[in-house]
């Protein structure tokens, strides 16, 4: 009957027929991992239509806890034993929950029986039968690998114990701390508690005091405390720091030899004016021939850093440097990333280049890669070409006005192609020099900027289509990708409907090119609207992450189906690897290991994410502290959120958010109208709407919660 089934679902079918066979499928291959486009194939699941109620179905038998989804697009049939392993994720309400490895819908884990597990651990749960119509629940019998157990927090010291209280909203109780295990913290020290022991009966877990950060309040204290919680370094190893002064920065003469010499080229590097570490620089001359040769030439951070050594398993376990409002936490010591490594004008210097020969129409006639030595003559800031550009005045003039044109081609022919233009601005602070906010300004990606950026993006794409694309029905050798999956369809119906409240339009179905050109002219209407910002965070939070990956998937974003990360080795560590890969393949070199290589490209992803995080942090804290000596003042700004517990609110002049509490709302009993996006009185009938312009004082700012309270201006 199931084989019969089977054979029939190519034809058209309505859902409960097409559910039928898709549970025999997986019923007949119980043990095994059935992917996306293994299931289209065997089912003929050809057409566009049979293919989306598939992934609806799918989505369904997942809902019902009869399938679980492994990864992205692969499935296998959901047979629970008793016992489950997976991540334990804790919430100070009570209301954790536990996630099984290889994937599957989140099982709640309530208090009384979570053994005191802490976030991340990996642990071993009982499965209670789940029930229709209730949500899934476990126990923790053991726990197999603690995650994370420090905390960072304030000190409250008495004369005969301490507790050290956190903001984490991961654990409810504060940590006891006995008297030796102080290190010398004092009330209103910030500092970083491991927990060493939690009692079974106890109600608080015990722990002792690894670093104090500083007084409370203090920008180096406030700063390292963010890193700290996310468990990100927030000092350089000295043993690091010492291997890294050992290296000569002094180029040998065999060395110099061996590789393709620029020196002579007109050479320059365009960053931002606080910029130290110059990852990259553009050569361009003109040929002979009418063409025009650009050079991309990167930092040859892989003839510095030997793979394996210490300064590489620095650099491999931090996998990214860290940009927080004030300050950088650079991925390699300070010698190497501002120093010997970084393209510094009037320098010779060691780059892994990828050199074009272009017309002026922007089309490439040909490419190569090749280990090179530059000498950069002009170290530019954006604001310089930028001027350069506008006023048709300035050093290097024809040279700038050259790649401007050739990679506004590109830009234009890349969007033709079906890339989405998330071109927003960057909120920065300017800080005083005790860290202290005193301004806001909105940094705009001009021309300059654009610039770079296009021929960075050529230089990525031509490096991975160099290794990952392959004739003659050849595997490609294993390599470090940057790939981004095609939206998920229910996020874009979701966002299509959020618009329309706007008044606009979004094509959810058909090419994928399609699909993009309809986000792009969203983007385009919304500019300069009220709803700008607001319709472009909902729409970015509706397309996938990029990550990395040894599995090429293409690009979505950029519309590139090779794409990978070569630009930037001493910031990022993909590139890095990137680099010594390309050196072993192009000497003839076999192929690596995939596990290894996914397993590292996974980390770096993981790493990216909580930088980001952590960032973002950061930029809260100062948005809380510069509000914090506004109290009272009345500004303009736009519903960014609505929620049960009130209005999130971002103001026009500076984009710092905060929150109407619904408390506030007294004139009425306000309800919260999910669907809508919005507040609604229940006796006046007054509406609180997402992207309402809405005038605020500010009321309250917390800064160890990082959080602003505003109250609406018409009650004062």
């Amino acid at each position: 009957m199931a084989k019969h089934r089977e054979k029939k679902a190519g034809k058209r079918m309505k859902k409960k027929e097409l559910a039928a066979v898709l549970m025999d499928f997986f019923h007949a291959r119980p043990a095994e991992v059935l992917s996306l486009k293994y299931i289209f194939e065997q089912l003929h699941l050809t057409t566009h239509p049979l293919k989306m109620l598939c992934m609806d179905i799918l989505g369904d038998l997942k809902l019902d806890d009869y399938i679980t989804e492994t990864d992205r697009n692969k499935y296998r049939l959901n047979d629970h034993g008793v016992e489950l392993t997976g991540i334990f994720q804790r919430k100070s309400n009570g209301k954790n929950s536990f996630l099984p490895d290889g994937g599957g819908d989140p099982i709640f884990i309530a208090e009384r029986n979570s053994a005191h597990a802490m976030a991340g651990d990996r642990v071993r749960i009982t499965f209670f039968a789940k029930r229709r119509g209730r949500e899934a629940e476990g126990e923790v019998v053991e726990i197999l690998e603690r995650a994370n157990d420090t905390f960072v927090g304030t000190l409250e010291v008495s004369k005969s114990y301490a507790f050290l209280v956190t903001e984490n909203r991961t654990l409810a109780n504060d940590i006891f701390i006995p008297h030796d295990k102080l290190k010398g913290g004092k009330t209103g020290d910030k500092a970083v508690v491991k927990v060493i022991e939690w009692p079974d009966k106890a109600k608080n877990p015990i722990g002792q005091v690894i670093d104090v950060l500083g007084r409370t309040g203090e920008n180096n204290t406030e700063m390292h405390a963010i890193l700290a919680e996310y468990g990100l370094p927030y000092t350089y190893p000295a043993s690091v720091e010492r291997a890294a002064e050992r290296i000569p920065a002094e180029i040998p003469a065999e060395e110099l030899a061996r590789r393709e010499d620029f020196r002579n080229v007109t050479t320059f590097t365009i960053d931002p004016k606080d910029a130290k570490d110059f990852d990259d620089a553009l050569s361009i001359r003109r040929l002979p021939d009418g063409l025009w040769e650009v050079g991309v030439h990167i930092a040859d951070v892989s003839h510095y850093v030997t793979e394996g050594g210490a300064i590489d398993k620095e650099a491999e376990k931090r996998a990214t440097s860290i940009y927080l409002v004030d300050r950088t936490i650079p991925m390699l010591p300070e010698r190497l990333c501002n120093f010997i490594c970084s393209l510094r004008p009037n320098e010779e210097k060691l780059a892994y280049s990828v050199i074009f020969r272009l017309n002026e129409r922007g089309e490439v006639k040909a490419s190569r890669i090749a280990q090179t030595v530059i000498k950069s003559d002009r170290r530019f800031t954006y604001e310089e070409v930028q001027q350069t550009i506008e006023t048709g005045e300035g050093e290097y003039l024809e040279e700038i006005q050259t790649l401007n044109n050739i990679a506004q081609i590109l830009r234009s022919k890349r969007f033709a192609a079906g890339a989405i233009n998330f071109d927003r601005y960057e909120v920065k602070f300017d800080i005083d020099e005790h860290g202290r906010p005193v301004s806001v300004h909105f940094k705009v990606s001009k021309e300059a900027n654009k610039l770079v950026e296009e021929f960075m993006l050529l230089a990525n794409r031509t490096v991975a289509a160099k290794i990952g694309h392959v004739s003659g029905g050849k595997k490609a050798k294993v390599f470090v990708y940057r790939i981004h999956d095609l939206p998920d369809p229910e996020k874009l119906d979701n966002l299509a409907q959020f618009i329309a409240r706007f008044g606009y339009k979004l094509r959810t179905t058909g090419l994928k090119s399609d699909v993009s050109k309809s986000i792009n002219q969203l983007l385009d209407k919304v500019q300069g609207k009220k709803e700008q910002n607001l319709i472009e965070t909902v729409s970015i939070r509706s397309m996938q992450k990029a990550c990395y990956s040894t599995h090429n998937i293409g690009h979505y974003g950029l519309a590139f189906d090779y794409y990978t990360h070569f630009t930037s080795p001493i910031r990022r560590y993909p590139d890095l690897m990137v680099h010594r890969l390309l050196t072993r393949y192009l000497s003839g070199g076999r192929s690596v290991s995939e596990v290894k290589y996914e397993d590292l490209c996974k980390h770096s992803s993981d790493m990216e994410q909580l930088a980001a995080t952590a960032e973002r942090a950061s930029i809260k804290y100062k948005q809380v502290e510069f509000m914090s000596e506004r109290l009272g003042e009345i500004y303009d700004g736009v519903i960014s959120g609505v929620t049960e517990w009130g209005l999130y609110v971002e103001l026009n002049e500076n984009k710092c958010e905060g929150m109407i509490p619904i408390r506030d709302l007294d004139d009425d009993y306000y309800e919260f109208d999910e669907k809508n996006y919005c507040l609604r009185g229940r006796r006046k009938h007054r509406i609180y709407s997402l992207g309402d312009a809405i005038t605020i004082q500010v009321a309250r700012a917390n800064l160890e919660k990082k959080q602003l309270d505003f109250a609406l201006a018409e009650k004062k």
